[in-house]
């Protein structure tokens, strides 16, 4: 006998490690199956589940089961990626807990120190996603710094480098001035922060007492101003375009130029250019061929070095002395010291507070400077092409479409791809340098050796590149690496390309489009046919959850709450085409109600001795409840199917949802109550039939999304043995001749008992309390119907008796229609009308009132401009929500009137 209660903890640890340990996750590459390959996004090896991780992660398991049960030979390539800048800087705190530091250990040891975290707490993530139920093929995980991977991305640098789409630039890149290295812009959080606007004059060469005033919220940069730019239709700098300033502090010479980077109505109208430290300040340099000289150093302390020569005293402007004070000063010292003088001598004008969207480093929290470095860069403009066309010629498909034109937009505009990071841990650069600086790429430095004593017709002395790769460099060759690539494995012809990638929108550009560059260049194929593009996970009021909001969900500690079944079949039912999740604790709690009631129908079952029948043919049943429900049964397996085919999770969980506790639990079960109950009729051996034939078509339908739940009552039932749903095939869709009839009469009788449980609800009528039902031009079928289900009717609807109106309408009756017939309840004597009519006007006025306040509320432009989407919305719901009441009281008031 089942337990009373389903229990997760007792459950899921013990199921998963049997479906491990059979092999039920593998691929079988030697199967004549279709294939099916999902490619894991690779989490951070220093990763803990997060509720993001639990939603791709869901969705791409309930993918892979699903496939699995319609027989594909599905691959779900599991592993996670080295995450150099966050993996460097979980090893590097902990080394400052030991008081070291990798300086002090130097390079090659740190990096031992780094693989030796990995062995003993890098694999935290991969047991979580155990814990989630992910059903992933665990003897192929692979890590971006494996062996075979770091072979694939060195054959990848190397080719691309002789092809010329792979060169040293020197050019802006985000910097972090803590890590000291370059990084990407997905490792960039913009703040809003409170600062100030200065506004700052720069004295007119020939022109005594004419000035131009700048404003700008970096007055630590003007060391190397190298222009001012002015609009070119702005006339009132008309005559200055062409013409010197003095730059206060340093008294060099610098242009006035013409430029649309400047707004003529932001600030003064015109901007210092700082091209070294700016990235729009940087295209103005290009265009105007200015100098670039960087004034910060690597760790954003003044550095003189590159403007040492240009400094000149200036009467009254100028102090070289003032300005070699600065050298080795932080950044945010420097600008006060450096604002104070230009106080002093005058050339300040004045300050306005000013709020700005302030870049900081997602790791190490210090404010990124755009830094002028030269670095290794990709031609991403020449692998965009072949990426576009695959999306525009349909070989791959954005679901939703939408995402479609951000991609487009991206890629159409996109810049050279900074792929060098002055990192230690990470893809080191296979790129050796000459003593005259000469660089050679090769695959080893053997191979370097070689090329060096060919170029120099000597053996000669090489400096290896101290640079990693971009951690996005080996992520975008996952499709193919992780298949065993530079080598053509039967791995690499079975299962790419792969068939759906899911991820969120924020890496569309970053690891999908680089995914699809790199597969087309070296592949010659796209990388996936499908990318479905989910949304954000926001908590229940659709605000983005964050540490400081304390809105955050751990979705561990729901798992541990509620079970991994309930956690997964609420994100499943929450995921809609092109919408964020809007999760929070109290909707996993109520889908544990779920999980629960498919548990307590299955003790149910068990207890009125419903169990597999060998050979059950459901176009043998015969009796109405039993046709009925493999009907709807039928139309639910075809749901859930084109559902799934859509990458519609939410639809795939309402089908389910609805089928399970509306139609199975609450009707059939409840109907088939009295059937069972009358022994080892006919028709009671028949219903146990269709009710196991029933159940054990729920446990496959819901096995994709709730795995462990379903998979322990299919092996308790004796549907299979244990761990054997995974493989059990899908259910199809299976349509009886005949079943119309069945379905007219069900749906009938569903009709008739809800509405007199909804007049019984409305009126507020104790269940105790019975009422007769009387007919009014009821037909003779409705009438046969009524007489047929009046057991049922009875006891589900609390009625007394079913008959036909003779005679006057009695008076106190609640009238209301089904179909033809008008059922009337006489209600005299059971409850009183008058106190009835009187609450539910009250109620109608109460309701009323909140109409008018939130109608009100949305009626207020200045409301609907200043407050948060989220609230806006909120109150547009709550608003709906009144009306639906309103119009529920509005009838109930009708039917007693």
């Amino acid at each position: 006998m089942l337990d009373k209660s389903f229990s997760p903890d007792g459950t899921e640890t013990s199921l998963y490690a049997l479906w491990e340990a059979s092999g039920a996750f593998s691929a079988r590459p030697d199967s004549s199956a279709k294939p099916y390959t999902i490619m894991i996004p690779p989490p951070n090896v220093t990763g803990t589940l997060h509720i993001g991780h639990a939603l791709t992660m869901t969705l791409q398991d309930t993918l892979i089961r699903w496939r699995r049960m319609q027989g594909r030979d599905t691959l779900w390539q599991p592993g996670t990626d080295h995450a150099g800048i966050a993996t460097q800087l979980v090893v590097e705190r902990m080394l400052q807990k030991d008081g070291t530091s990798r300086q002090e250990m130097g390079r090659d040891a740190f990096v031992e120190r780094v693989w030796e975290w990995k062995a003993e707490s890098g694999g935290g993530i991969t047991k979580q996603l155990r814990r989630l139920g992910g059903s992933l093929d665990w003897p192929r995980e692979r890590f971006t710094m494996d062996d075979g991977l770091s072979d694939a991305v060195k054959e990848v640098f190397v080719t691309l480098y002789r092809e010329g789409l792979i060169y040293r630039d020197r050019r802006l890149v985000n910097w972090d001035p803590a890590f000291r290295s370059a990084i990407s812009d997905l490792e960039v959080d913009n703040r809003e922060t409170r600062g100030n606007l200065w506004y700052i004059r720069y004295p007119v060469e020939g022109q005594p007492g004419r000035t131009i005033t700048v404003a700008t919220t970096r007055p630590e940069t003007m060391l190397g101003d190298m222009a001012v730019a002015v609009h070119p239709e702005d006339e009132r700098f008309a005559d200055l375009v062409g013409r010197n300033v003095i730059l206060p502090l340093t008294g060099r010479r610098i242009p006035i130029v013409a430029d649309e980077h400047s707004d003529p109505t932001k600030g003064s109208g015109a901007v210092k250019i700082t091209p070294a430290h700016d990235f729009n300040d940087f295209e103005v340099g290009r265009r105007h061929k200015l100098d670039m000289p960087s004034v910060l150093d690597e760790e954003a302390r003044i550095t003189l070095t590159e403007i040492e020569g240009e400094l000149r005293a200036e009467d009254g402007l100028a102090d070289p002395a003032f300005v070699r004070t600065l050298e080795g000063m932080p950044r945010d010292e420097a600008r006060k010291a450096m604002v104070a003088e230009l106080e002093r001598l005058e050339w300040l004008e004045k300050i306005e507070p000013h709020t700005n969207q302030v870049p900081h480093a997602e790791r190490s929290g210090a404010v990124v400077e755009p830094r002028l470095t030269t670095q290794w860069y990709c031609d991403a403009k020449t692998l965009a092409g072949p990426a576009i066309d695959a999306v525009e010629s349909g070989r791959i498909e954005f679901v939703p479409r939408q995402w479609e034109n951000t991609f487009y937009a991206w890629m159409r505009d996109i810049q050279p791809w900074c792929i060098s990071r002055q990192l230690w841990w990470g893809h080191r650069i296979p790129a050796w340098y000459g003593p005259d600086g000469h660089v050679f790429v090769a695959h080893d430095e053997a191979d370097a050796v070689e090329q060096a004593r060919a170029h120099y017709g000597q053996d000669t002395a090489l400096t290896r590149d101290e640079d990693v790769l971009d951690t996005w460099f080996s992520s975008a060759l996952w499709p193919f690496s992780t298949l065993g690539w530079p080598q053509q494995t039967p791995e690499l012809a079975r299962y790419y390309p792969t068939d759906v990638l899911v991820t969120g929108f924020d890496i569309i550009f970053f690891w999908v489009a680089r995914m699809m560059m790199m597969g087309l260049h070296f592949m010659k194929d796209v990388p996936f046919r499908t990318v479905f593009i989910h949304g954000l996970v926001r908590d229940e009021r659709g605000q983005k959850m964050s540490k400081s909001k304390g809105n955050g969900i751990d979705p561990l500690e729901m798992i541990d709450s509620y079970g991994a079944d309930a956690m997964r079949f609420c994100i499943c039912s929450l995921t809609g085409l092109g919408r964020d999740v809007k999760l929070g604790r109290r909707k996993v709690e109520e889908y544990r109600s779920f999980i629960t009631k498919i548990w307590n129908a299955a003790r149910f079952c068990e207890m009125n001795g419903v169990a597999p029948v060998e050979g059950f043919s459901p176009a043998s049943v015969q009796s109405p409840l039993g046709r009925w429900i493999l009907a709807e049964l039928a139309q639910a397996v075809e749901d859930a199917t084109k559902a799934l085919e859509a990458f519609r999770f939410d639809e795939y969980a309402a089908a389910c949802y609805r089928f399970v506790w509306n139609f199975f639990c609450d009707w059939f079960l409840e109907l088939a109550k009295p059937v069972f109950a009358a022994g080892d009729t006919a028709e009671a051996v028949e219903t146990r039939a269709v009710a196991a034939h029933v159940l054990g078509t729920i446990m496959r339908l819901l096995q994709p999304v709730t795995p462990f739940v379903t998979d322990s009552l299919w092996r308790h039932f004796g549907f299979g043995a244990e761990g054997s749903l995974i493989t059990a095939p899908w259910p199809q869709p299976e349509h009886l001749d005949g079943a119309k009839e069945a379905r007219e009469e069900m749906e009938w009788l569903i009709r008739f008992i809800s509405a007199i449980r909804t007049v019984r609800s409305e009126m507020n009528v104790p269940p105790s309390r019975l009422a007769p039902v009387l007919l009014r031009d009821a037909s003779p079928v409705t009438v046969a119907r009524a007489a047929k289900w009046s057991e049922a009717i009875g006891r589900m609807a609390r009625v007394s008796e079913v008959l036909p109106l003779e005679g006057e309408m009695p008076q106190g009756a609640a009238q209301l229609v089904v179909d033809e017939a008008t059922l009337v309840i006489p209600l005299a004597g059971i409850i009183d009308l008058a106190v009835e009519r009187q609450r539910l006007e009250k109620e109608c006025t109460k309701v009323d009132g909140e109409i008018t306040k939130v109608e009100r509320k949305l009626g207020n432009a200045d409301f609907v401009a200043r407050a948060k989407p989220e609230v806006v919305a909120e109150n547009r719901e709550r608003l709906e929500t009144f009306q639906a009441e309103r119009q529920r009281l509005q009838a109930a008031l009708a039917r007693i009137s």
